[in-house]
């Protein structure tokens, strides 16, 4: 059996279990994937020698960074965006990250934006999904700011942010867990009045389908996703690299 897993705090949103599970089902696979919910990142090491089986995992929040530092060697891409979301074990035990984020991101705003052109971004957050949002829009070559409750690793923090950037922003993107379940009454704190039509809001969380986050923005009229395109589509490039 070739065993598959997530590591991450708190995994209750998480369904990469379920996901997996259903493919091993479906097309009658001898594999298994588990939940793996690390105190600390400093857990992993304990991990890999109580599962030499692993294949392969996905990382989550809030070790997409940490995870770095135990890896011998990193792929060229998420070398270029700073966070790892996928990592594979090979068979001489090397570990190689990769970010499958930056694909499933790529399919999400192709849908959500289709040919809208797109003149300046929020992007909500500065952790290790957020290094994979800052990528996908310098690809796309809009400029964006960052907000982040600390003060020295964004451009604005919550109490700050000046509602005209909103009202200028026209694609907002939260890469924070705020709003994911079970705290779905959460939402990011902004100036939702200043929303429009011509506003586009993402929200990396696919737990709850329809986030407050989303919700107000819907209120307001605006063209809203959730982070499903992105988790399918990380998914299937995880899996093609745990069987390259």
């Amino acid at each position: 059996m070739r065993r598959f897993g997530i590591i991450g705090r708190p995994l209750l949103h998480s369904a990469s279990a379920r996901h997996f599970t259903a493919k091993f089902e479906q097309e009658q696979l001898d594999c298994q994937f588990e939940q793996y919910e690390l105190p600390s990142i400093e857990a992993l090491p304990d991990l890999l020698e109580r599962l030499p089986d692993l294949v392969g995992f996905n990382v989550t929040i809030p070790y997409k960074q940490q995870v770095m530092r135990y890896l011998d060697d990193l792929a060229p891409e998420a070398a270029r965006i700073g966070a790892v979301n996928c990592v594979r074990r090979h068979a001489d035990g090397r570990l190689v990250g990769h970010n499958t984020d930056i694909i499933g991101l790529r399919v999400a705003l192709n849908e959500l934006l289709e040919d809208r052109v797109i003149d300046h971004a929020l992007v909500l957050g500065t952790g290790g999904a957020s290094q994979a949002v800052q990528y996908a829009l310098m690809e796309r070559e809009i400029p964006y700011v960052l907000i982040s409750r600390d003060e020295a690793r964004g451009h604005y923090t919550y109490d700050n942010l000046p509602a005209e950037v909103v009202a200028a922003s026209k694609l907002i993107i939260n890469a924070t867990p705020v709003g994911t379940f079970p705290k779905v009454e959460e939402a990011p704190r902004l100036p939702y009045a200043y929303l429009t039509p011509e506003h586009h809001l993402l929200d990396l969380v696919y737990n709850p389908p329809v986030t407050q986050f989303l919700d107000y923005g819907q209120q307001r009229g605006a063209r809203t996703m959730n982070g499903e395109r992105m988790f399918l589509g990380q998914a299937a490039a995880g899996w093609a690299i745990w069987n390259e």
